[in-house]
């Protein structure tokens, strides 16, 4: 009789890797860009390959992100040339941009600060975010190319980045300034989709992203796959869409890049190993993948790598994005 209830637990496990949430629709595709990344770990000319992604990628939207080291490296002194440059780039060709803002944004090791926010107590540390999210939102509040505001990246998930722990409470501080200050624009809040259950994270705001991540390195468990079918994500965002405030639910980050073991730089392996962890094969399954999930809205992550890839003499990965995202 176990045996029984476990082949048939199983059997409906295979099941749901078939279902296609999608009805066949198309999502729709974006695009992650990090200054920081294309220039720190890939040294790339960064105004060169976000301008390739620009011009080569016929998705609309894009997700950029504000790094507080080159905002406000000095305390109180503000240079954002270097952002306002990536907005007018995106609004020329009528892109459509999630500006990621805070003190945990994308990339590693996730926590992005200024040296001189380093001797300060983290009350104070607090008090200095606020003051530079202030000055972002109003710079940026009439700015028609952003239409949405991502508050921090996965602030709520613990197991992931060199950052404090985890405070819910000064996150909706963060969230009511914001909002007290540009009401219009809808703010989204992400978290893991592979180890959070997302309890404390939907309907904190009108718009939830979720990580899709196929396979990564552990250092408990070394190279791991996740087993999660399409109906992982599927069933859950419609849970958040019925039983929270959040509205909405996006792919914030797609998996587009292969994992880095041990915290290292992509750069420090090997080119073949790169190749073995993440085929091109693997870009195509995975936004298959995604897709099958019925989620609309999806932004891949590694588009600057698939850039690095192509100045490397391997094209592959840039050309299966385009066979994807121009069609």
């Amino acid at each position: 009789m176990i045996l029984k209830i476990i082949l048939i637990l199983f059997a409906l496990y295979l099941l749901t890797w078939l279902i296609d949430f999608s009805g066949r629709q198309k999502p729709q595709w974006g695009i992650t860009f990090s200054q920081f990344y294309a220039q720190e770990e890939l040294s790339l000319n960064w105004q060169e390959s976000y301008l390739a992604v620009l011009d080569e990628f016929n998705n609309r939207d894009l997700r950029l992100i504000a790094y507080w080291q080159y905002l406000e490296s000095e305390e109180g002194q503000f240079d954002f040339s270097d952002l306002d440059w990536q907005i007018e780039e995106a609004e020329k060709r009528n892109k459509q941009v999630v500006l990621v803002v805070g003190r945990k944004v994308p990339r590693w090791p996730e926590c992005h600060e200024p040296d001189w926010l380093n001797p300060l107590t983290e009350d104070l540390k607090k008090q200095k975010l606020l003051i530079y999210l202030e000055t972002i939102i109003k710079r940026y509040q009439n700015n028609k190319t952003i239409w949405a505001w991502q508050i921090e990246n996965e602030p709520l998930f613990r197991f992931f980045g060199n950052c404090p722990k985890p405070d819910k409470k000064f996150l909706k501080k963060e969230i009511q300034l914001i909002k007290s200050l540009d009401p219009t624009r809808p703010i989204i809040v992400t978290d893991s989709g592979e180890i959070s259950t997302w309890l404390g994270t939907a309907g904190i705001s009108e718009i939830f992203g979720t990580t899709l991540y196929r396979q990564v390195w552990n250092k408990h468990f070394g190279w791991l796959k996740y087993p999660y079918p399409p109906f992982w994500y599927a069933l859950r965002s419609l849970l958040v869409k019925s039983f929270s405030a959040t509205k909405e639910v996006i792919i914030s980050e797609l998996q587009a890049e292969p994992w880095a073991p041990r915290q290292q730089s992509i750069v420090d392996l090997p080119l073949t190993e790169q190749v073995e962890r993440f085929k091109s094969k693997d870009l195509k399954n995975n936004l298959r993948f995604a897709q099958k999930t019925g989620i609309d809205k999806i932004y891949l992550w590694g588009a600057e790598w698939w850039y690095w890839r192509k100045i490397k003499g391997d094209e592959s990965y840039w050309e299966t994005g385009k066979e994807i995202l121009n069609k």
